[in-house]
């Protein structure tokens, strides 16, 4: 069941915040609206945040790119954003099974939060659902997942 988006963090304006997006330009009419809307609400929310995206060839490429922007611009977040499509074979399944669990180590190695908003569809109408519009928009959950992250992370680090 595909459940709503939720709540928006509170409006922080003097958060400054360094949060990158890596996302995949395979599938771009369902990735793109998916960044646009990312970026759309980290600036809502934090609207000081400094946002920078780049684009990995697919989504098993993203952990990579995260990687390096871990190490060489530590940005206080990553958002990884893709989709993948099943298709006839289990191929789909070992990319985002492969992404995710990478993804998840590098989190947690590097203290960086990797928010994964690499999908893992049956086919384009779901794809539909969940990238485009506002309502269950998945770019934009990533967005107010991350932040609710770092700000997290920094009432944990504040005491």
């Amino acid at each position: 069941m595909l459940t709503p988006l939720p709540t928006r963090p509170r409006v922080a304006l003097q958060a400054v915040s360094r949060i990158s997006i890596v996302a995949s330009r395979y599938n771009p009419e369902f990735v793109d609206p998916m960044v646009e809307k990312a970026l759309a609400e980290i600036r809502a929310i934090e609207p000081e945040a400094q946002t920078e995206v780049f684009y990995a060839p697919g989504a098993f490429e993203i952990p990579f790119l995260a990687k390096q922007l871990i190490d060489r611009r530590k940005p206080n977040a990553v958002l990884c954003i893709g989709v993948v499509l099943q298709g006839e074979t289990a191929h789909a399944d070992l990319i985002a099974a492969s992404v995710s669990d990478t993804l998840c180590h590098l989190s947690v190695d590097s203290a960086t939060p990797m928010i994964n908003a690499v999908l893992l569809l049956r086919d384009p109408s779901q794809a539909s659902e969940r990238c485009l519009g506002d309502a269950k928009n998945r770019g934009i959950e990533a967005a107010r997942a991350a932040i609710e992250v770092l700000r997290a992370a920094k009432a944990i680090t504040a005491r």
